[in-house]
């Protein structure tokens, strides 16, 4: 068996290599593929802390992915048509800025992730799961219905949003903005997983009685990692939206929720890069397959399949074995 961290070390490896490559060969295309899959691997990284470490099963974080989306499209579309957000009782305008919308998406997703738990988490097991659903489900239907912002047609923006000192309009410059937040997201994770709390919010996963039995409320604990797993899913919303220049209900849908969780399964559940190799392997498969057929799910039902049956540790989980490397 390879060890995890070459494993690691090669993904890395190709999240460079591949986008320069592009870069001088003069592929702005496939630079605009990685960036798709730098994004999706953020969102999936947000759920792996409450589904790898806390083993919290969530259907429902399309919300904060589509939080983060319409925090990026209901600012810039304010700045773009230069009406204010709301005049009273104080003023708040519109913005371009990347930076702002970003920080805003981090505290809605937050807050919503922080509400949502506070009800799903009086659960556990299939009902955890149906609750995430249905406040999934809530959002996209409530975004439908939202006309002044596009309703089932969405919302597009002309122009790509600003950050200091860089043009993204660059494809390549807007792909380091997006794996640099990804690989800053990687290294918290690697902190987290291998801190008190991390350590504690997996002991709760295992066994929670002991962890109340040493003062410590596992409630609390998965409350705390499903709130810092909406916030970097609704992050990666914010930068997908910003990608495609457009946001629409399609981003609350289960199915978006299910896609964030596949990536985690392909990948390996509960691997630090696991995230990484599952959204790379789907965005390859949706471009090279998805022009072949409409139906290329099927084959990535089979992979998925394949892998959960005969390879419970996903793709880095075959390559590198059954232990993990955090870092």
């Amino acid at each position: 068996m390879i060890s995890e961290r070459y494993v690691n070390a090669f993904l890395f490896a190709a999240l460079v290599i591949v986008p320069a490559w592009a870069y001088f060969a003069d592929e702005p295309f496939t630079i605009t593929l990685a960036t798709r899959a730098v994004i999706f691997a953020l969102a999936a990284v947000g759920l792996n802390i409450a589904l790898g470490i806390g083993g919290l099963v969530s259907l429902g974080h399309a919300v904060f992915f589509g939080i983060g989306g319409y925090a990026m499209g209901v600012l810039a579309h304010h700045a773009q048509t230069y009406a204010p957000l709301m005049e009273w009782p104080f003023l708040i305008e519109g913005t371009k800025s990347m930076p702002v919308i970003w920080l805003t998406a981090i505290l809605a997703s937050s807050i919503a992730a922080f509400l949502i738990g506070l009800v799903s988490l009086r659960t556990s097991g299939v009902y955890f799961i149906m609750i995430t659903l249905a406040f999934g489900q809530m959002f996209f239907y409530f975004t439908i219905s939202w006309s002044a912002y596009g309703g089932e047609d969405g919302l597009s923006i002309y122009v790509r949003n600003g950050f200091p000192g860089l043009n993204t309009l660059v494809p390549l410059q807007f792909y380091g903005i997006c794996l640099v937040i990804l690989l800053a997201v990687l290294w918290f994770n690697a902190r987290l997983a291998r801190s008190a709390f991390g350590l504690a919010l997996n002991a709760a996963r295992q066994v929670p009685e002991r962890v109340e039995t040493v003062g410590l409320n596992p409630k609390r604990l998965r409350l705390a990692a499903f709130v810092i797993s909406g916030a970097i899913t609704g992050l990666a919303g914010a930068l997908f939206a910003d990608l495609n220049r457009f946001v629409s209900p399609t981003m609350f849908s289960w199915q978006t929720s299910g896609e964030i969780m596949i990536f985690i399964i392909i990948g390996g559940v509960g691997r630090l890069f696991g995230p990484v190799a599952g959204a790379i392997l789907f965005v390859l498969l949706e471009h090279l397959l998805g022009g072949l057929s409409d139906y290329w799910h099927i084959y990535l039902g089979l992979l998925l399949l394949l892998i959960v049956l005969f390879g419970r540790g996903g793709l880095i989980g075959i390559v590198a074995g059954r232990e993990k490397a955090h870092d």
